[in-house]
């Protein structure tokens, strides 16, 4: 072996005999913190959010570092995939007369909490069969601020969300709420409830994705890091799991680049005007 190597046999033997190098060492504490990152998180941070972790945690590394560490270790995060819109209900588009104006024009961005929030429904699938997702983000701080669940999808589930919305945040009047060209959300229903709480609507182009991009991007994060790796037995199952990732992972601790890789809650609690200073954000 040390022949078809070329190296000493003495240099064999000396390099059995020597004990872990530190570079070694420090790659095995790495390996530790880097494990508790990855755990509390699902499995679900690449190497860029882990590296973010143990920044703000006071460790020094690279991010080349802990890429080769959790390549090493077969530690991957979750990457998006595309899911087929379920045959059956489906959502429509509202006749073109009720179509509300375009008030956010592909500006995905807000100047505080409660300026701008994006709506949209999604499709988790079971074995019992289709759960429906309804779900509001406030642009700003990308904090889901309601949500809702059924086996149907009608109006009242972008409703209910959009009322759980309005009891946590209690907006000012002139909040845009901006969605795609849903029935659900061009009815008679959530148009009463918008003009009660003194919320504008707002929709998109017909068939163009991107002018609701910042929440296509969120029902994209919820499909791959809660219901693609997972199969669910019944609906009350899915919305469970859902409910505990969207409450108790997402809104508190998941971490967002455009955050400063800062969790929604974190970012709200460090941000939130003074002035207006809300229990969700204390």
């Amino acid at each position: 072996m040390c022949a078809a190597l070329h190296v000493t046999r003495q240099g064999y033997h000396a390099w059995r005999k020597r004990p872990p190098s530190a570079h070694d060492l420090r790659d095995a504490e790495l390996a530790a913190a880097i494990s508790e990152i990855y755990t509390a998180s699902r499995g679900i941070y690449g190497a860029p959010k882990v590296f973010q972790e143990l920044k703000k945690a006071g460790v020094r590394t690279s991010r080349k570092r802990v890429a080769r560490i959790m390549r090493d270790n077969g530690w991957a995060g979750t990457t998006r995939g595309c899911a087929k819109r379920p045959k059956g209900e489906a959502k429509q588009a509202a006749p073109q007369l009720c179509a509300a104006p375009d008030l956010v024009r592909r500006d995905f961005a807000a100047g505080g909490p409660n300026e701008v929030w994006f709506a949209d429904i999604t499709y988790v699938r079971t074995h019992q069969g289709w759960l429906y997702l309804a779900v509001l983000m406030d642009v700003w701080s990308r904090r889901v601020v309601g949500w809702s669940m059924s086996a149907r999808m009608t109006a009242e589930l972008a409703d209910d969300a959009l009322r759980m919305a309005i009891a946590r945040r209690r907006p000012s009047e002139g909040c845009i709420h901006h969605s795609d060209h849903g029935s659900q959300y061009a009815s008679l229903l959530l148009g009463k409830t918008m003009r009660e709480a003194g919320i504008e609507p707002s929709m998109g182009s017909i068939s163009s994705p991107w002018d609701n991009a910042a929440m296509e991007s969120l029902m994209g994060v919820i499909k791959a890091e809660c219901v693609h790796a997972r199969t669910f037995e019944s609906r009350d199952q899915a919305a469970l799991e859902i409910f505990e990732y969207i409450e108790c992972f997402y809104n508190r601790v998941r971490t967002h680049s455009a955050l400063g890789y800062l969790s929604p809650e974190e970012f709200e609690r460090a941000n939130w005007p003074e002035e207006d200073r809300h229990p969700m954000a204390a």
